[in-house]
């Protein structure tokens, strides 16, 4: 079973960790302050089905055998970084002011989703973070090892989500600002594209 000393600090530890700007934090503000509340909602819940894939990855081990192959870490890493670097580029080559994303069609918002879930989804970085992270709280040996540690992964998830709504919440107020000035509004959304692309060459740094 899991001790509530334990469970309180597994909380304090994933609290610093949602507030602490990382990757995704940058790739959801981006995707709301360029394409509008929406986008960042769909990014966020993209995001977080990630971030829960990675979690059963890790209970199940397969996030094992990602630790300890090399040539699996690169490739996920290298598609990861091509993947984030396109986005970039699209970006980039549009050259769009602001929009609102509200009346988008639906495979448009499918698209934000899925876009969400891969940047995290081939992220080595990530896996590599639960296998060391989740495993801290769970008592080795113990016969509920998988069932807390996919219920450690679910309330860390929970929290980030809830913290990233919250980002999107604000960032798309600053949107609606932005909007009305053109000048501004195609300045953020080449920024945008920048920052997709720098966090592509970030992740080309990671190592194991």
């Amino acid at each position: 079973m899991l001790e509530a000393h334990d469970f309180l600090l597994f909380l304090s530890a994933s609290f610093l960790l949602w507030i602490t700007p990382g990757p995704d934090t940058m790739y959801i503000l981006a995707r709301t302050i360029s394409q509008g509340r929406l986008a960042g909602l769909l990014s966020v819940f993209g995001v977080s089905a990630g971030i829960l894939a990675h979690t059963l990855f890790a209970a199940i081990g397969l996030s094992a055998i990602l630790a300890s192959s090399a040539l699996a870490f690169t490739a996920v890493k290298f598609i990861g970084a091509a993947y984030l670097i396109y986005l970039g580029i699209q970006a980039l080559r549009s050259n769009r002011t602001l929009t609102e994303s509200t009346g988008a069609a639906a495979q448009r918002r499918l698209q934000f989703f899925y876009q969400g879930f891969l940047t995290n989804l081939l992220n080595p970085k990530i896996a590599i973070f639960f296998l060391a992270f989740l495993p801290q709280f769970v008592v080795p040996g113990s016969n509920n090892g998988p069932s807390i540690f996919l219920f450690l992964g679910g309330v860390f998830v929970l929290g980030g989500t809830l913290w990233c709504l919250l980002l999107v919440a604000f960032a798309s107020r600053f949107a609606e600002a932005a909007r009305s000035n053109r000048r501004l509004s195609g300045a953020i959304s080449k920024v945008t594209g920048f920052v997709y692309i720098g966090l592509g060459l970030n992740l080309l740094r990671a190592k194991l």
